[in-house]
């Protein structure tokens, strides 16, 4: 099936749309964008620059994807967009094109639900299955795991990372990076333990948790230095591969530990 686009939208002759797309009213294609199939763009939506979108999105009204990064530094080299599959994409959203000093890509997964008014900057990478809630606000070069929760209204620092199956609360400012698995809030958040709700409904087990529970007693209110208790968790609890995975993010720590 030919793709779908209204009358009063404007696509490059080199775009790249394929079967079953809908181009909705007043929406603007460049000619560098390639749209997988079953996506659909509602209207006034703008994709400029070199955009990759995978199949069956939906893309509401209002969004702006691939224009140049808010950056001094940009020096408009071509860089580009990388959006997954069964990605919603709610209304008023801007995911800016990628900068230098990174890979030149800015980088969505798969499964995500984007909420309105969302701003994912430069350089970004998001993994699968992210729900960021309204004005959920990331800066240039911020990595987020799979699974990961914002509410609304949050501001997360250049190059901090957000783990895996982490819940970080409404209004809050990240400045330091946040443990998969934990729970942040706060206008310059801390952590309040593991995030067990959200753990619970991705089906963790009780013995899963409960070691979550002893790595982040350890780890941040037993008063131990930082390599004091990664030495401790690793040698009590580091055969467990959630444990593992909690660790290996704190070494690579660069801009600090959320606590």
């Amino acid at each position: 099936m030919e793709p779908d686009i209204h009358p009063t939208a404007i696509v490059g002759q080199n775009a790249k749309l394929s079967e079953d797309t809908v181009i909705g009213p007043f929406c603007i294609i460049g000619d560098d964008v390639s749209i997988g199939r079953g996506t659909k763009l509602m209207s006034n939506i703008v994709l400029d620059g070199v955009v990759e979108i995978g199949e069956d999105c939906q893309i509401y009204p209002f969004t702006s994807i691939g224009l140049p990064p808010q950056d001094l530094k940009y020096d408009g080299r071509p860089t580009k967009i990388k959006i997954g599959n069964k990605n919603i994409i709610r209304e008023y959203t801007t995911i800016h094109r990628a900068s230098v000093g990174g890979d030149g890509v800015t980088e969505i997964g798969n499964k995500n639900f984007i909420m309105a008014y969302v701003h994912i900057a430069h350089d970004c990478k998001l993994g699968h299955s992210i729900v960021m809630a309204n004005a959920a606000t990331l800066a240039g070069h911020v990595t987020v795991g799979d699974h990961a929760v914002f509410g609304g209204i949050v501001a997360v620092h250049q190059f901090t990372r957000v783990g895996a199956y982490a819940m970080v609360g409404g209004f809050s400012g990240i400045g330091q990076d946040i443990p998969p698995f934990m729970m942040a809030s706060g206008p310059r958040a801390r952590l309040y333990g593991p995030n067990v709700i959200g753990l619970k409904r991705h089906g963790f087990t009780d013995d899963r948790i409960q070691n979550l529970k002893r790595a982040y007693k350890v780890l941040f209110r037993d008063k131990l230095t930082l390599k004091e208790a990664l030495d401790k968790v690793e040698s009590e609890l580091g055969h467990i591969e959630d444990i593992k995975m909690l660790t290996e993010f704190i070494s690579k720590n660069t801009r600090g530990i959320c606590r």
